[in-house]
């Protein structure tokens, strides 16, 4: 009976994993596709503007065809608000049992929006669509066979991370993103399928984009010891101006409706038709950021110029994302945090406190910090930007300021912004009286309440009930007196109007806590 049973197991984790990389190979293919359609569009934007400098009369017909597009993609967010925004709150919705979507009308209207959209030059990024693709893709690749709802979550999550890795061509750390981040899962077979997904996805990139890191700066490898003490004062820098990113970004929908004789319908035209004298005057700033941050270290080192560029990057960065289209905020983040670090070392270098040729190091850094401060994923903010740099140079210098803006955020108690995004997202759903079962999935943390505790010493909420323990590559019945631990991975079934509040006192109880309010 034993032996039988392992063989199941065994079945059931060899079928996950072909299915993990099916996931990866499809997805790879439809972000890699969706990244071309987004480079060509903007493309198109930058040469429409480089006529217009010839013809400028053509730029009346522009305003018009913005105000049409504007339109058509505002209707499109309104009426389908399950493609708004970056697509990661929705994804960690269905990942934590709060929220569910059908996969291929979110596939084909995020696909067809998000290319529009950000290749329009608006300041978003392509990351957090590309994570909803891929999540979309591998719901219904899980869909399509009889699978249990873990495994379908499973699936989710695969197609999540296997998105992100074909956007930044980073497995490793688009594989920890979701697990530290998205999912909150750490049990062997999630993290061993979604890190499968992630490399199958980024096989496939490269054959579209080739191995060349995705931000390929220039710099020094080897960062001296004595500029350390520059690197604590960028990590605080960081820390305060991203607990006021989250405070502004967190806000947007609550201060846009206000406005009340703008319906949220117009918010992209308006967006649009700012855009115009930036695509005139300023075109490298275009799009998530990807340009301008190769570009910053040839800049002169001016204060003014890149104060300049930090006002205008968030700023629009704010009115873009405002417009409720698909696209994300992922490497908007990252593009600030570059002007930040390019104007923390521009300062240094006008105080002659350090060389110039250090510029594209603090840039490294500060995206980095900015990322792990804002998301408060430090060690995927350190994976990822040692992926998309393409060296392992700089691990200690980025921790050490992803560290410290990390802990300064903490203290001004701001909580992971995705998660605050979710919780904004689910409020402004209609009320649905929950209808049968949920399930749930939750991994047991070191030092959690739940580690060491026999099942039937808990108080369970009510009408909650264990059904699995995932403990290693094998599968524990529970019953009264098994013994939690660290490491365990629980799927629980939950009932009642409670489900949701049961859901967040679990996950407490596992050690994976929400952290404090965004709001305080």
């Amino acid at each position: 009976m034993r032996k039988r049973k392992l063989i199941g197991v065994r079945y059931a984790n060899s079928r996950q994993i072909w299915r993990a990389i099916v996931i990866g190979l499809v997805t790879g293919l439809v972000v890699s596709l969706f990244r071309l359609a987004i480079q060509a569009v903007l493309g198109g934007v930058k040469q429409a503007f480089a006529f217009f400098h010839q013809q400028p009369l053509w730029l009346l017909a522009w305003a018009a065809m913005m105000v049409l597009l504007g339109l058509a993609l505002g209707n499109l967010a309104q009426r389908y608000p399950d493609i708004k925004g970056s697509g990661i709150p929705q994804v960690e919705g269905q990942l934590t049992g709060q929220y569910d979507e059908e996969w291929w009308p979110v596939l084909w209207r995020k696909f067809c929006g998000g290319i529009l959209a950000i290749g329009s030059g608006l300041y978003l990024g392509r990351e957090g669509p590309s994570i909803q693709l891929g999540a979309t893709v591998g719901q219904g690749i899980s869909e399509h066979g009889e699978v249990t709802p873990v495994e379908r979550r499973v699936g989710i999550a695969s197609g999540a991370a296997a998105g992100l890795s074909a956007a930044f061509n980073a497995p490793i750390a688009s594989t920890l993103f979701i697990l530290e981040e998205v999912y909150h899962n750490f049990s062997p077979l999630v993290w061993l399928s979604v890190f499968i997904s992630s490399l199958a996805a980024n096989l496939v990139s490269i054959q579209f984009f080739g191995l060349k890191p995705d931000l390929n700066v220039p710099h020094e490898t080897l960062f001296p010891l004595h500029q350390y003490w520059y690197l604590i004062g960028l990590g605080v820098l960081l820390g305060l101006l991203g607990r006021g990113y989250q405070l502004v970004v967190l806000r947007l929908g609550k201060w846009s409706r206000k406005i009340s004789w703008l319906k949220p319908t117009w918010y992209p035209v308006l967006a649009l038709l700012l855009l115009i004298p930036i695509a005139w005057w300023l075109p490298t700033t275009l799009g998530g950021g990807n340009e301008l941050i190769v570009k910053l270290n040839t800049l002169p080192a001016s204060v003014g110029l890149f104060l300049g560029l930090f006002v205008l990057r968030f700023v629009f960065s704010m009115i873009s994302y405002g417009t409720e289209l698909p696209g994300g905020i992922f490497l908007p983040i990252l593009s600030l945090g570059a002007v930040l670090g390019g104007l923390y070392c521009v300062i240094l270098i006008n105080l002659h406190l350090v060389p110039q040729r250090y510029l594209a190091n603090y840039i490294i850094y500060a995206m980095a910090g900015y990322f792990a401060c804002i998301s408060k994923a430090p060690f995927t903010a350190i994976l990822l930007i040692t992926e998309m740099v393409g060296t392992m140079a700089h691990l200690m210098p980025l921790a050490v300021v992803a560290v410290i803006a990390y802990l300064v955020v903490d203290a001004l108690n701001g909580a992971p912004v995705y998660a605050a995004m979710l919780a904004n997202f689910m409020h402004k759903q209609p009320a649905r009286p929950l209808v049968g079962l949920t399930q749930m999935t939750t991994t047991i943390f070191t030092g959690a309440p739940l580690e060491g505790v026999k099942i039937k010493d808990y108080p369970w909420p009510t009408g909650s009930l264990i059904l699995m323990i995932y403990r290693g590559d094998g599968e524990v019945i529970p019953h009264g007196q098994t013994t939690l631990q660290a490491g365990d991975t629980l799927l629980i079934q939950l009932t009642g109007p409670k489900a949701a509040s049961y859901q967040r006192q679990l996950r407490q109880a596992a050690g994976q806590g929400q952290e404090k309010g965004a709001n305080g």
